[in-house]
């Protein structure tokens, strides 16, 4: 189903059953595999691969246990030369740049930003309102909490996890992610904290339980993690 709405620049190609919804904008080179979703609004640039099963432009909901997210969020913008994988979930609101990699079953909420030339691994979690700079990686099946900053030429291994929230949902303190500085790199498995501060150029090992800011420049590893004697 196709909304008249829409509107396609040259040599899109399209799979069986894709759906396109209302004011939808799709530039030109642009693949939409077998089952897609567009929703209501979504612009997607040149030369964009998308692949069967994904969603683009989701909108949330949540029930009154949850925190609430505005409804008010803009359209999903899709930015030139970028690849999306099989059955992944892109929220409205969250802009991904150019050249930018998204691995199958990777889920993108709400509020995020993805930059230029980041690659998402498969089967990674982006949760809302979170900032990922210019040329990251965050490798296979790691979960990214809300409210997480991570700077450009950030390295994160598999299964990296994170938390925004010291009490365990108890009140309803502020949530704060941890923050990745320039050129940090995270080791697979690592857990961070909230609020924790990774340092520019700071390694934390594989394995690894951060649970206070690491300086710049320097390696952690352990549980709890502590610096590296040299």
């Amino acid at each position: 189903m196709i909304d008249a709405s829409a509107t396609f620049g040259n040599n899109l190609t399209m799979g069986t059953n894709v759906i396109i919804e209302r004011d939808v904008v799709i530039g030109h080179h642009v693949t939409l595999g077998n089952n897609v979703l567009i929703k209501a609004g979504t612009v997607i640039h040149d030369d964009v691969s998308v692949h069967d099963y994904s969603v683009l432009g989701q909108t949330p909901s949540s029930n009154h246990h949850m925190r609430k997210t505005s409804e008010d969020l803009p359209p999903l913008i899709i930015g030139h030369q970028v690849t999306i994988g099989r059955h992944c979930v892109i929220y409205r609101g969250s802009p991904l740049m150019d050249n930018v990699f998204v691995g199958d079953l990777t889920g993108i909420r709400e509020n995020v930003s993805i930059g230029e030339g980041t690659v998402i691994g498969r089967n990674v979690m982006i949760e809302n309102h979170t900032d990922v700079g210019q040329k990251v990686t965050i490798q296979t099946s790691s979960y990214v909490t809300a409210h997480m900053v991570i700077e450009d030429d950030v390295f994160i291994g598999p299964r990296f996890s994170s938390s925004n929230d010291k009490y365990m949902g108890v009140g309803n303190a502020e949530l704060q992610g941890p923050v990745l500085k320039k050129g940090s790199k995270i080791g697979n498995n690592a857990s961070l904290l909230p609020g924790v501060v990774i340092g520019e150029q700071a390694i934390v090992g594989a394995g690894s339980v951060v649970t206070k800011d690491v300086e710049a420049s320097k390696t952690v590893v352990g549980n709890p993690a502590k610096e590296l004697s040299k």
